[in-house]
């Protein structure tokens, strides 16, 4: 899966997706102008130490991303989309486009791509969700959809016994 964030303003937000990318194997793809420098404390911070696990790529704007990615197969993600985020089937490879957190993405490129606009359902009274939830949640439901490809549906629990090495009822 790609994600797709045009002119994020908020490091901390990019900072959160980039580390939910890392997590899931999405690429990021920022579109420029960026409201921070990409060495920003906050945006590192907020990224952790996952930088390295995850490939993102920096465009100089809307046309150089689409130039460089000519056959992209996009969904635009908006409080304005008339159909609903998981009312679509996903492919591996589709583009995640998101907005700025302060207006979302542009009236005119929604409506050029209408047909492909999608919501995350909310109550009508609430204006939107932040840029680094409504990612995961998109994401995430497209994932489901692929059946979680490469990724582990397995934890472990590091400082107590499992199960199978210890009876549970001497920790209760």
């Amino acid at each position: 899966m790609n994600i797709v964030l045009v002119e994020p303003e908020i490091p901390q937000n990019t900072g959160n997706i980039a580390r939910t990318c890392a997590a899931t194997g999405a690429k990021l793809h920022l579109i420029k102008p960026l409201g921070f420098v990409l060495d920003d404390k906050h945006l590192k911070r907020a990224g952790l130490d996952y930088w390295n696990l995850m490939e993102y790529t920096v465009y100089e704007n809307w046309q150089d991303f689409c130039a460089r990615n000519p056959d992209a197969n996009m969904y635009f993600l908006s409080t304005k989309a008339p159909r609903d985020h998981a009312a679509i089937q996903y492919r591996p490879d589709d583009y995640l486009v998101f907005g700025k957190e302060t207006r979302g993405l542009d009236e005119e490129l929604l409506a050029a791509n209408y047909a492909r606009c999608l919501r995350i359902p909310m109550r009508p009274e609430a204006r939107s969700l932040n840029l680094s939830n409504s990612v995961a949640i998109v994401l995430y439901e497209a994932l489901r959809q692929l059946h979680w490809p490469e990724l582990s549906g397995k934890g472990q629990l590091h400082r107590l016994p499992t199960p199978e090495e210890k009876d549970w009822k001497d920790y209760i």
